[in-house]
């Protein structure tokens, strides 16, 4: 108890914490007054968590809710998340030895050959469809709305983001678009659509994969987009615009030159790209492990600094880059909601302990963008910067169009 005793005193600097240990001792950890935080109290049920979760904090809690070994008593999941999230972050992020342990690692978690990245998208992007439909909009976004308005709904602010990417690509009718990690279709399709462009759309996923092709039967687009089952690495071609929305998170920090490479080779000489993706602002770091156990497989969220580089060896010029701080974790607080709201029916599709996983998720991640310091980052590039006007207005008068 004294290690359990020693993790908790050192963390809790702002706020309240109650712990019932498995014994059913109460251990009471107060820091300085916290009047946006409630106080919150949880229930351990193993003595095993008494030692592990110093060595282990992320996964040992994130697997004690998922087991029901950790149980919130008081306050909800995500006011617990929320509190400890926010002291770890006033704390050196470097304090636990095992948050040391898997940033020394983090090169051999984000090892993804074609093989292994086709794997770890099956592994979340394969699940039911009836999951996905349960909390998203009825488009299918999978990525950060955008929210011009806190009072928008998600779909608005999922069409708000479509219209603020496609301004961004500066696209006009016959030019030929990439979309690398493409999901369900969405963006491929609504480019299609509004701007009369022929769009290839690549996924790993075949369960995306499908969808995406009946949906583009079902708009009458199939003669415009096309979509496949193809790695960023296997492309030929090349094309006047690129974007991709979600995906770069995949990639993993080794692959990231591979990857303007391969950008910077498949667009055409006034081509222009368009990335959207999580970052972290707080500079290079590693991936949860519990993230990265269960939920997204050889994933990682990159900070700036381990990106341009590669961006500038790779030939390709930076022409924007907007930072998004509020919208991802106000589209997450939506969908926990709606998940919430359809609980049972996701119990149906998998079980209670998947439901749980879930949660623990979608709440997590809510409070990394609020307390943790991570964001998304549009950037977009060029192999030519004279062909992006040379004021930002355009975007504001291409999405009002």
């Amino acid at each position: 108890m004294l290690l359990f005793d020693f993790f908790f005193k050192k963390l809790m600097r702002y706020g309240c914490l109650t712990v019932i240990d498995a014994d059913g001792k109460p251990h009471v950890y107060q820091g300085a007054p916290a009047d946006d935080f409630p106080p919150v109290t949880i229930r351990l049920h193993d003595r095993a968590i008494h030692w592990k979760l110093p060595l282990r904090p992320a996964l040992t809690v994130g697997e004690g809710y998922m087991d029901g070994t950790l149980t919130i008593e008081s306050g909800t999941l995500y006011d617990f998340l929320a509190l400890t999230s926010e002291n770890m972050h006033r704390l050196d992020r470097r304090f636990s030895p095992g948050e040391r342990y898997y940033a020394l690692l983090r090169g051999l978690q984000q090892w993804n050959p074609i093989a292994s990245s086709k794997r770890n998208v099956a592994h979340h992007y394969d699940l039911s469809g009836e999951l996905y439909d349960l909390f998203l909009d009825v488009d299918r976004q999978y990525s950060c709305a955008y929210f011009p308005t806190v009072e928008m709904s998600l779909e608005e602010a999922q069409q708000a983001k479509k219209r603020h990417i496609m301004a961004k690509l500066l696209l006009q009718p016959g030019q030929k678009v990439l979309d690398i990690g493409c999901g369900w279709g969405g963006l491929a399709l609504s480019m299609a659509r509004d701007y009369d462009v022929e769009v290839t759309g690549i996924t790993l996923s075949e369960e995306q994969l499908k969808v995406a092709r009946q949906r583009a039967q079902e708009a009458q687009l199939a003669h415009k987009v096309r979509f496949d089952l193809c790695d960023y690495r296997q492309l030929a071609g090349r094309f006047d615009r690129i974007v991709s929305v979600g995906m770069f998170e995949h990639v993993g920090v080794g692959h990231f030159q591979t990857f303007f490479d391969r950008m910077r080779d498949l667009l055409t000489d006034n081509g222009v790209a368009l990335l959207h993706a999580i970052g972290r602002s707080a500079g290079p770091g590693a991936t949860n492990p519990w993230i990265r156990k269960y939920i997204f497989p050889g994933g990682y969220t990159p900070a700036l600094s381990e990106v341009l580089p590669r961006v500038e060896r790779a030939g390709l010029f930076v022409t924007d880059i907007e930072l998004l701080f509020p919208h991802y974790a106000d589209t997450l607080r939506q969908w926990a909601k709606r998940f919430a709201e359809h609980r049972a029916a996701a119990a149906k599709i998998y079980d209670e302990r998947f439901c749980r996983m879930w949660e623990f998720y979608l709440a997590g991640a809510e409070t990394a963008f609020r307390h943790q310091g991570l964001m998304v980052f549009q950037m977009q590039m060029a192999r030519n910067a004279a062909d992006v006007p040379r004021t930002r207005d355009y975007i504001a008068t291409r999405e009002r169009e």
